[in-house]
């Protein structure tokens, strides 16, 4: 950590050398271990390292961003030069800022040292454990690492944060066979701290691996109807965020074509939506505590009860509008549950679908959209009646979030989010 402060102290030095009159930098250095399985048995073990160093100068008003993955001296002035030639060959804009002097701090988050061993155990388990419980399912890719990370963000008000970080990373690619059978490839993953669970324990592993299993002789949705639509919290995240980088994220916000644009404080969803970015929850690992423009991050609600509380903005983007800033940039996603379980949800649908995976295009700017629901269910009079085959669905976001049938009480943490089960109405499906 010692070097990779002199770095950036070095480095922004060079900047102001060099006619920058603000200036930030931040020096990342991760070291990866991880076991590689392949089509259900082990292929890899390996342990990989990568760095940077990005800069970014404020020369007249303009800005520059570059970055480098090597650490000498030549290649550093180098690139400290081409910073200040981006930041000269850009234009002006009062916008452009950096963050206000906050006073040092050093963050230490999750398992820093990696337990080899106990990884591998683990591995080994997870891969004895599908082979007994779901004999169908075919682990094509599994990729279970610790990932150990150590950074320093500093800027030229005199802000220096430092963190070390680790995390248990399970990543899942498989799909179900059974003759001339197979189901879609699905895949699951989960980020831990600890390793005290079985990773099939964990996140949503088990039960996905048992939904795919159910997959394998799916039949076609017939015809064409409007119903409800009920997404598991891995599509349901999907989903929302979908939404929300289309009306409250930097780019619809400044080119203007955001309908959320003016419904600061007003309604956006159902009353019962309550959508919160919290990088301090517990269930969160190893989550920010610095925002990418410099600023200690602190949990805050984007939707409370349906009503919209705050947009995802970055610190330039907050400048040019006139909009607050979002107090993180985390990702680090937690919504609210229901008072039903997904049973119970399930039970009042009348006619519609669960859809475990969409895959779709990028939404127009009023938040229609459509694409193929895949890993799906059918469910008729209340009942899961079977698996379908990729099937159409369309509808519109902004409606969408106003038409919520309900959410699950159960939620589920992956180590990056918290989510329920959350159900739609008015969602036209289409199949044959």
């Amino acid at each position: 950590m010692k070097e990779m402060k002199k770095i950036a102290a070095d480095t922004l030095s060079l900047l102001g050398q060099n006619g920058a009159e603000k200036a930030s930098v931040s020096v990342v250095q991760r070291q990866t271990r991880e076991f590689n399985v392949d089509s259900g048995k082990f292929s890899l073990f390996r342990t990989l390292y990568d760095r940077a160093l990005g800069m970014t100068a404020y020369c007249g008003g303009k800005r520059g961003s570059v970055a480098l993955n090597r650490f000498d001296a030549d290649s550093i002035e180098k690139t400290v030069r081409d910073c200040i030639a981006v930041a000269g060959s850009g234009k002006a804009d009062p916008a452009f800022d950096i963050a206000p002097y906050a006073p040092p701090q050093h963050f230490t988050l999750g398992a820093t040292e990696c337990d080899t061993e106990a990884l591998f155990v683990r591995t080994q388990e997870l891969l004895q454990t599908i082979k007994e419980k779901h004999p169908k399912i075919l682990v094509e890719q599994m990729v279970i690492s610790h990932v150990k990370s150590d950074s320093v963000f500093a800027n030229s008000n005199g802000v220096l944060y430092t963190r070390s970080s680790g995390a248990y990373v399970a990543d899942l690619t498989y799909s179900a066979h059974e003759g001339e059978a197979a189901s879609s490839f699905f895949g699951s993953s989960v980020m831990l701290d600890r390793l005290d669970r079985p990773f099939y324990e964990c996140g949503a592993i088990k039960r996905e691996l048992a939904e795919v299993e159910r997959q394998l002789y799916p039949t076609a949705v017939q015809g064409k109807f409007i119903g409800t639509v009920l997404f598991p919290p891995s599509c349901f995240a999907d989903m929302l965020w979908s939404a929300l980088s289309n009306f409250a994220d930097d780019a619809p916000l400044l080119d203007g074509t955001s309908i959320w644009r003016d419904k600061l404080g007003c309604p956006v969803a159902h009353t019962q939506l309550n959508v919160s970015l919290c990088p301090h929850d517990d269930r969160i690992v190893c989550g920010e505590r610095v925002s990418d423009d410099g600023f200690l991050s602190e949990d805050f609600d984007v939707i409370r009860d349906g009503v919209l509380q705050s947009f995802l903005l970055s610190f330039y983007v907050s400048n040019k509008t006139g909009l607050p800033r979002a107090k993180n940039s985390s990702g680090a996603l937690i919504v609210g549950g229901g008072e039903r379980t997904v049973e119970q949800i399930i039970g009042g649908i009348e006619h519609g679908i669960i859809v475990g995976r969409f895959s779709g295009g990028e939404p127009s700017a009023n938040g229609d959209f459509s694409g193929v629901a895949k890993n799906s269910f059918l469910i008729e009079h209340g009942k899961v009646v079977g698996a379908v085959n990729e099937t159409m669905i369309g509808g519109n976001l902004a409606k969408m979030l106003f038409s919520l049938h309900a959410l699950s009480k159960e939620r589920e943490a992956d180590g990056t989010s918290v989510l329920p089960w959350a159900a739609f109405d008015g969602i036209t499906i289409s199949g044959k």
